[in-house]
């Protein structure tokens, strides 16, 4: 095949569009209408070097259309079903309740080892342990396509296994670590076994590596090994060893399983940048030779350049860009199973789906699979209400992307990792639009009544005169209760529901707004176009620039007097963001790009970067976040009341410390 033949899977789409002479008439869609084979965005080759990998897509368009998978930590730490997936870990922390537990069940850990649950062992009581599922069509418990169908039913389009934990045992046939569920336990190639039946059902492969803990620190408290095999188990075989261990074994799930996703958790930035840099690159090479579009996602030790960030349980307060991840759990208390696992509601856990793309960000959820492959009835149930919703409603949600602003209402959900998922109400209200961007939705998460209010849709913000048609959707898809009863002014748009209580039951409820061209542009209301005061909601200090200052002099607060350095303009940069411009220095407000909580506000001549650009998030009660279009994160007060204080920056949260009221002066 010549390199030049359109077909050709080296040729990237923008390289084939011009081979074929379509640049810019034809779509990537068209063209796979008309036969061509589709390679990879971006470059066709990768060398391990920075500049190189960050020209990677870190977020393609399949995987901005999925919005939801579904992942699972199933393996060794199951067998146990105590505390949660850290019990390899603590069972040797002597005293803890994981020690406790393992000295009564199964044995002082000096003399019955975590390896026994892979090789098998007797435990106190004289029964067989061993983490060893069996097909259902071998007389086990185990079905990987019953587990494929269901991620279908519950609406997923990505998923797959943690391939690898913490622990050190691979769950594929691993040539280069003899610790994996072919070669012991199992005797089962499971990854095998379950990319085949997820692929089978038509979803995106996920395989997540946790393994570079597994050496810099999982098992501090184990006992030194004297084997080397068991060295390699317990991530004692030093440095160079263990670096080259992780690379290896990447290579291998690649090589033998070609995920679309590689997820990968913490102490990446602990690998030499050499070892990640080949491992991006070898990556991206596979992928572009696979002709297929590829995520690598990472919580330190790449960037969102040509990788995906990924908060784990949570997600920003508002829209965050580039494109992101988070990753969720059915339970608080643990990734994998416990006996008396608890869970979240099915409510919180998709309204955290539902915000979470309105941040455009996708969210893949975590199930806990018993050891013998049974997924028990309660995770089953969450699944169940994740896919009724997404059956009904799915067009609110798949291949959308985030509008201007992500919603409005009472309830807070976001602000980093770590946040709980919780239910919205009637008033909570989040965004999602169309990719043509002619519909906007507005998903509600609680029927509102007779009369939805949508305060974001003031006649102040925003004109709707090319609203052709309000519909809410139906109880079954495609289907759709028209409302056109209603009405716009300062306060919101109003629309007149079919009932005052809710026409069909629904875990959040979804109208359809759909206009005559694009999606008119969003305002950000009203603001004074002379000079204002700009105080903070929880100290009423007034921002202060300092007077005649340095550029990358600090921001500070200072209590309310006469003084032009605490005058500031708003000025309309276009696209809802504005420029805060000192009346004493003419030098505007400036986040400098640094995206940590804390980092101090600082001051600079207008250049119209991002980080001089700031949105006014309006949270209610005539205050407003004040969130940098560079990145993400709000004015925040820190809650000081001392004069002079610094202003920080801080990711959007429900504290008065971030959020301001706006005077003209």
């Amino acid at each position: 095949m010549s390199s030049m033949d359109p077909t050709s899977p080296h040729l990237s789409r923008r390289r084939l569009l011009t081979a074929v002479g379509l640049t810019g008439i034809a779509t990537a869609t068209g063209l796979s209408r008309m036969g061509f084979a589709l390679a990879t965005e971006g470059p066709q080759s990768y060398t391990p070097t920075w500049a190189s990998v960050d020209q990677h897509p870190p977020a393609p368009e399949w995987f901005q259309d999925a919005k939801f998978g579904i992942y699972y930590h199933w393996g060794v730490y199951s067998v146990p079903a105590f505390a949660n997936e850290w019990y390899p870990r603590n069972m040797y922390n002597n005293g803890s309740g994981e020690n406790n537990h393992h000295k009564s069940v199964y044995g002082d850990p000096s003399v019955w080892p975590y390896h026994n649950f892979i090789n098998g062992a007797n435990d106190k009581a004289g029964n067989w342990v061993q983490f060893a599922p069996k097909l259902k069509s071998a007389g086990g418990n185990w079905d990987p396509n019953e587990w494929a169908q269901l991620f279908v039913d519950a609406g997923a389009k990505f998923a797959g296994p943690v391939a690898e934990h913490h622990d050190g045992f691979s769950m594929w046939n691993s040539q280069v670590n003899e610790w994996n569920s072919v070669a012991k336990g199992p005797r089962l190639d499971l990854l095998r076994l379950q990319a085949d039946a997820i692929r089978g059902k038509g979803l995106k492969l996920w395989a997540s590596l946790h393994h570079a803990f597994n050496f810099t620190g999982y098992f501090q408290w184990a006992p030194a090994q004297s084997d080397a095999s068991l060295k390699k188990l317990y991530g004692q075989l030093g440095s160079t060893p263990e670096y080259q261990l992780w690379y290896d074994k990447l290579r291998e799930v690649i090589d033998g399983y070609q995920p679309d996703i590689i997820y990968q958790d913490f102490d990446l930035s602990k690998i030499p940048e050499s070892y990640r840099l080949n491992f991006l690159s070898y990556y991206y090479n596979k992928a572009v030779s696979w002709n297929k579009d590829v995520v690598a996602t990472y919580k330190d030790g790449f960037n969102n350049r040509g990788e995906v960030y990924d908060f784990e349980r949570g997600g920003p307060a508002v829209i965050q860009t580039p494109y992101w991840l988070t990753d969720d759990s059915v339970s608080s208390s643990s990734w994998c199973y416990t006996q008396g696992i608890g869970y979240y509601s099915t409510k919180s856990l998709l309204h955290a789906l539902i915000d979470r793309i309105s941040k455009n960000g996708t969210m893949v959820l975590n199930i806990a699979p018993m050891a013998d492959g049974t997924i028990p009835s309660g995770q089953r149930t969450i699944l169940q209400g994740f896919g009724d919703h997404l059956r009904r409603f799915g067009e609110a949600v798949y291949s959308t992307r985030a509008w201007s602003v992500h919603g409005e209402g009472p309830t807070q959900m976001g602000g980093g990792s770590f946040q709980t998922p919780r239910e919205g109400n009637g008033q909570d209200i989040r965004f999602t639009r169309t990719k043509d961007n002619t519909v906007l939705y507005a998903t509600v998460l609680g029927w509102p009544g007779a009369t939805l209010n949508i305060t974001t849709l003031g006649s102040n913000r925003i004109n709707l005169s090319t609203l052709t048609s309000a519909r809410l959707l139906g109880t079954t898809a495609g289907t759709y209760i028209d409302l056109t009863n209603r009405t716009q002014d300062g306060s919101g748009l109003h629309l007149t529901m079919p009932s005052a209580t809710a026409p069909f039951s629904a875990l959040a409820y979804v109208v359809k707004l759909t206009f005559s061209g694009q999606i008119p542009t969003l305002g950000s209301g009203p603001t004074p176009t002379g000079y204002v005061k700009i105080a903070n909601g929880a100290t009423g200090l007034v921002l202060d620039s300092g007077g005649s200052v340095a550029s990358g002099a600090v921001v500070k607060q200072w209590s309310d007097v006469s003084s032009t350095n605490l005058q500031w303009q708003l000025v309309d940069v276009g696209g809802g963001y504005y420029r805060i411009v000192n009346r004493a220095n003419g030098m505007v407000v400036d986040s400098w790009g640094n995206t940590a909580n804390g980092a101090s506000a600082l001051q600079a001549p207008w250049n119209g970067g991002n980080n001089q650009q700031w949105r006014l998030n309006s949270v209610g009660n005539g205050r407003y976040q004040i969130v940098n279009r560079g990145t993400g994160t709000a004015l925040d007060g820190l809650g000081s009341t001392t004069s002079g204080s610094t202003v920080a920056m801080w990711a959007p949260n429900g504290s008065t410390n971030n959020q301001w009221s706006i005077t003209a002066v």
